[in-house]
């Protein structure tokens, strides 16, 4: 048997790793080149791998499920199709923000502020990145405190190269990690634009998504994915809390400061008496379908490899999706006898948002619950809540990303299942621990992102201020802001 382990090895090498053998060659030269030249070497230098050890590697990347950090003997174990499904997951992702949620928010809006509203997520596609090279990587996912990750180790993106970072994924570089991060990061910030759209000024909008990414979205990423946070349930944190893909960093933390906005911000000029339709519903309706195409980069990605996971939070999240858009169709044509498209792909919206933080631990039975769930609800939010309070969430933010969110959030905790994810098994399954421990993450976020939000708002009230003026909101955002118009006749 071990005659034709190693006759396998040896062919497998030949057609798949040649380089990879190549590159630790040369790798090892460099170190010994660098070890006879310094003044004191290890007494222990590094052993060549053996034949097994590199037939385990092998193994390991055919099964797409990385060797631990600690029994790694090789480059072999950086896996090829791993990294071109999260490289393509990454792009995904992006699509999401632009043009995904900037046609779904920009059909939205009266057509004087539909390219202002676009510019919301079109400008934070740039600047979140350029803020994520210089601290917000390093914060978020660099090894700290229970709350944020040290602000130098990845300053600058130094350190962050080809070898992977076996804490986050053992088969990918940290570049791929970091680059599929990144487009978490971007959209996040741009999911509460819906709420004060149509008029906050955009040198406010750029000062506080400065303040909001650096003082909410790094630390909460950090405390639910990074290496030592206080949620992380696969890296010992104290309060193990599941969150496959963002429930809470991405959904809750978005739209409860989405509320937030709303209410600090105040109502639309005209806000309710006067209609505010959307000037192109048909616009919106291919960012939603952009957005339900980007989002298995976004849960499915988040599983980091190209392997079974993958598989299954894919089918979870297309499932709940189609569950949600039927929940939300069916309770509008009940209860307004009519059910209409953006009611449909409203829906849409809510089971991607419901199943995010759940797609990677439950079954597709489980899925359609959490869908219908989220369906009904988010509808019931927008439509009757919203009303009864009087609160003007421009694009329903909060009442789809808050409330859609948060139900996901603590359904991950009812339907976890060992049998989907191996690596929660007999730990972190559906009951009522792992419920609390849910809701520990939930309350957290809410607060963080609830006390951040309206202490930033109030601090740019008070400086250079943060809504237009009722002329200029009255002329258009479009104008007034950005000295352009969408349609010129």
């Amino acid at each position: 048997m071990k005659k034709i382990m190693l006759m396998l090895y040896c062919f497998t090498t030949a057609l798949l790793v040649p380089s990879a053998l190549a590159d630790e060659a040369a790798a090892s030269a460099v170190i010994t080149t660098a070890t006879s030249t310094a003044p004191a070497p290890d007494p222990a230098p590094p052993r060549d791998p053996t034949i097994e050890e590199r037939v385990t590697d092998i193994e390991a990347v055919m099964n797409q499920s990385a060797p631990t950090a600690d029994k790694r003997a090789s480059k072999v174990s950086i896996s090829a199709g791993d990294n071109a499904w999260v490289l393509t997951s990454s792009a995904l992702v992006l699509m999401m923000t632009g043009p995904g949620l900037a046609l779904f928010y920009g059909g939205l809006v009266r057509s004087r502020n539909v390219l202002s509203t676009m510019m919301h997520s079109l400008f934070l596609m740039a600047f979140v990145s350029v803020l994520w090279v210089i601290y917000g990587y390093s914060m978020a996912f660099a090894p700290g405190n229970a709350f944020f990750g040290s602000l130098n180790q990845y300053f600058m993106l130094n350190g962050v190269g080809a070898a992977p970072n076996a804490t986050y994924s053992g088969t990918i570089p940290q570049q791929t990690f970091m680059l599929f991060q990144l487009m978490f990061a971007i959209i996040t910030p741009a999911l509460i634009s819906g709420a004060f759209a149509e008029r906050m000024k955009f040198s406010a909008f750029v000062v506080f998504m400065i303040a909001w990414v650096t003082i909410v979205y790094f630390p909460l990423a950090h405390m639910v994915w990074g290496d030592g946070g206080l949620f992380n349930w696969a890296a010992g944190g104290k309060i193990p809390a599941l969150d496959f893909a963002g429930g809470t960093v991405v959904h809750i933390s978005s739209g409860v400061s989405a509320l937030v906005c709303a209410l600090v911000l105040g109502k639309r000029v005209g806000y309710p008496s006067q209609p505010m339709l959307p000037h192109n519903v048909v616009l919106s309706l291919i960012g939603a379908t952009l957005l339900w195409v980007g989002w298995f980069g976004f849960n499915a990605g988040s599983a980091l490899n190209a392997g079974s996971l993958a598989s299954s939070a894919f089918a979870a999240t297309h499932f709940a999706t189609a569950a949600a858009a039927l929940g939300w169709a069916g309770t509008e044509w009940v209860l307004k006898g009519k059910p209409s498209v953006l009611g449909l792909a409203s829906g849409m919206v809510a089971g991607l948002v419901a199943i995010t933080p759940a797609s990677g631990f439950v079954s597709v039975p489980s899925a359609l619950v959490i869908g219908v769930v989220a369906g009904v609800a988010c509808y019931l939010m927008v439509s009757k809540v919203k009303a009864a309070f009087g609160y003007d969430d421009s694009l329903d933010a909060f009442g789809v990303h808050g409330i859609g969110g948060t139900i996901g959030a603590l359904l991950t905790g009812v339907f976890a299942s060992g049998a989907v994810n191996s690596a929660i098994a007999g730990k972190f399954e559906g009951g009522m621990a792992q419920l609390w421990n849910q809701a520990k993450a939930v309350g957290t976020s809410w607060i963080l992102a609830a006390v951040a939000t309206f202490v930033i708002l109030k601090v740019i009230d008070a400086t250079i201020g943060l809504r237009v003026s009722e002329e200029d909101e009255t002329q258009g955002l479009d104008v007034t802001q950005h000295g352009e118009e969408a349609y010129n006749n």
